[in-house]
């Protein structure tokens, strides 16, 4: 195992490994446990009790979050004509033209979040190998493909703090819900927001227990356990 620096053990020792906590208090210690110069990101890290080779076990949705996210967030769209002068009037930082869209193609991802309307769906099917590992491929089910008339929405609500999560390959879910700088009241808010987001999405085919675990963490901060019982109450 990599060798921990001191601020990483120091916080680390104000965590029970053994303990599963309750939200409040949880949100309390990842705030005491951010461990870097910057603000740190908190992130959610969800087991689930589906099998994602299944289709029909296939977790993805998005959330408004509704105290954001705490970063600048960058929205490319792919459009053109009246679509693209929307988005650009819109505050979309960059509009996907067939030049930015060869960059793309060339490895270039420095955008957060990925917009189309439909009718540049042909062209941007074609960057799938790039855009997909990213997650940042643009998908009618979770909002991202839509007509001009809603570009002005989308991109606002994705600056303000839209988040899509989905389950990997490995069955989990990882999702942001805000920095460490956030009031405790704040990132609880944005938790149950996602935890109600995540717990709608259960797919009809699943049987059992669908939420096993759920842990939060800041960025290069030790994990922490939540009680599953009480933070989906």
């Amino acid at each position: 195992m990599p060798k921990r620096g001191r601020k990483y053990l120091e916080a680390a020792a104000k965590v029970d490994r053994d303990k599963l906590y309750p939200r409040a208090e949880a949100v309390k210690l990842i705030k005491e446990t951010a461990v870097t110069k910057f603000d740190p990101t908190v992130e959610v890290h969800m087991r689930l009790g589906v099998d994602p080779r299944h289709a029909d076990q296939q977790v993805r949705e998005v959330v408004n979050l509704p105290h954001g996210l705490g970063k600048t967030v960058r929205v490319l769209v792919f459009a053109e004509g009246e679509d693209a002068r929307l988005a650009e009037e819109a505050g979309a930082d960059y509009i996907a033209d067939d030049e930015l869209i060869k960059r793309i193609q060339d490895g270039w991802t420095e955008f957060d979040v990925a917009i189309a309307v439909p009718s540049m769906m042909g062209k941007v099917g074609r960057l799938g190998r790039v855009l997909g590992p990213r997650g940042l491929m643009p998908n009618p089910r979770a909002g991202t493909v839509a007509p001009g008339a809603d570009l002005p929405r989308l991109i606002q609500e994705s600056k303000a703090g839209r988040v899509e999560f989905r389950v990997d390959r490995t069955a989990n879910i990882h999702a942001p819900i805000g920095k460490a700088s956030f009031t405790q009241e704040q990132l609880i808010d944005n938790l149950n927001y996602l935890l109600d987001a995540v717990k709608r999405a259960r797919p009809a085919a699943v049987k059992g227990a669908y939420i096993h675990r759920i842990v939060l963490a800041n960025t290069m901060g030790p994990g922490i356990r939540l009680d599953t019982n009480e933070a989906l109450s």
